[in-house]
């Protein structure tokens, strides 16, 4: 056997829920990476509140059912998923393996989801664009300068993206304290301390150092050529607006004329406006719990968000780690549920493979879910397959 195929079965073996990829991420790279992987704002109650809050409600099965042959298949903002589940946007996925975003978007087009690519990718649209023929979706802010955001209107279109995803939740970076604790940076700069750990992972420090030099791959026209990352991350910050409004939101509607969520709401209001001014899609996140803590778990705020959003598609974004935490989400009125940290420990695990074995697991409890519960179909879940 090959010594990186090696390596990759080694890595994943014992690998069989979300929780066992978390503690292979975590023994693989170096403590400041996972902690920004895993972290989250302030005392991270909103972190532990998100996987938390599925504990509360319980699953009422219906028996002698015919469930020989079931679909988890569905539909989501017009793209056809083989699963309720769509990759979240992430950025700076190269942190946590050589081949970051790539990695993931392969992985997603095998197994036949969505992948949606974030603005601060070290990938740019293009290069994930071609990298698979699948349909994927792109995470947007809204920038300072409108022709930046035309741009990245016009090379989405360019190269096949099907959706505009527009977080909302960022007016400010949120205090994530495991980072300042760590002295974390993009790039990571490395004390005595932080060297020594990665030192002790000598396979993610070898492929840091040997791969391309990490930057980001979606404003390169717009810096220098020779700008270091510190120099195109400084520049993003600046263009991140906090002064934006619905009025900014509508505009980036029009301007697209396709299929568009607005993730980070966790009001009924909001929600409610989202949908009046021409969103298709809502996402009902908090951002993973890394802005705002003491906010709410998007699963406690689901049916209201449901209930709001009149024609729009409503996605939960935040807590899923097992399949049965999809199927209490769709039971509960969403059409699909977003994943990023389930899939990010697979890509810190073990690349590509790791990705794909995030997916299996959850594909795989989602499955015996709806067999043991007793729904053929997706179409089938509702309220009365709970119990609070």
């Amino acid at each position: 056997m090959h010594g990186s195929s090696l390596n990759t079965v080694r890595a994943l073996r014992g690998c069989h829920s979300i929780a066992d990829l978390r503690l292979r991420a975590r023994a693989r790279v170096p403590k400041v990476i996972f902690d920004y992987l895993d972290g989250a704002a302030d005392d991270e109650m909103t972190l532990a509140r998100n996987t938390a809050s599925f504990a509360g409600t319980q699953l009422l099965p219906r028996v002698l059912r015919d469930v020989a042959k079931i679909d988890p298949a569905t539909e989501v903002l017009g793209t056809k998923s083989a699963l309720p589940l769509v990759l979240a946007p992430t950025g700076m996925s190269r942190l946590f393996h050589h081949e970051g975003e790539a990695a993931v978007a392969r992985a997603a087009a095998s197994a036949g989801l969505i992948y949606t690519l974030s603005s601060v990718s070290t990938y740019s649209i293009e290069e994930i664009g071609a990298e698979t023929a699948t349909p994927k979706w792109f995470q947007i802010y809204v920038w300072k300068d409108r022709g930046i955001l035309r741009e990245l209107i016009q090379r989405c279109r360019a190269n096949g993206y099907t959706a505009l995803c527009l977080t909302v939740d960022v007016p400010a970076p949120g205090n994530r304290e495991r980072d300042l604790r760590n002295g974390f940076t993009i790039p990571p700069t490395f004390t005595l301390r932080t060297a020594l750990d990665a030192a002790r992972r000598p396979d993610w420090l070898w492929n840091f150092l040997s791969s391309r030099r990490l930057t980001l791959g979606n404003v390169r026209g717009h810096v220098s050529a020779d700008a270091d990352v510190f120099s195109v991350i400084d520049y993003i910050r600046t263009q991140l607006d906090p002064s934006v409004t619905w009025d900014d939101a509508a505009w980036m509607i029009r301007e697209w004329n396709g299929p568009f969520a607005i993730k980070g709401i966790l009001r009924a209001d909001d929600a409610r406006r989202a949908a009046d001014i021409g969103a298709t899609g809502i996402i009902v996140s908090n951002h993973g719990g890394r802005q705002l803590d003491h906010s709410p778990a998007p699963f406690e705020v689901l049916p209201e968000i449901v209930a709001a959003a009149g024609k729009a598609e409503v996605i939960l974004d935040g807590g899923v780690r097992r399949g049965t935490d999809v199927l209490k989400a769709l039971a509960s009125g969403a059409r699909a549920c977003m994943v990023g940290r389930p899939y990010l420990y697979g890509l810190a695990a073990a690349g590509e493979a790791g990705v794909a074995r995030a997916i299996g697991i959850l594909r795989a409890e989602l499955e015996t879910g709806m067999r043991l519960l007793g729904c053929g179909t997706l179409s089938e879940l509702n309220a009365s397959y709970l119990r609070k």
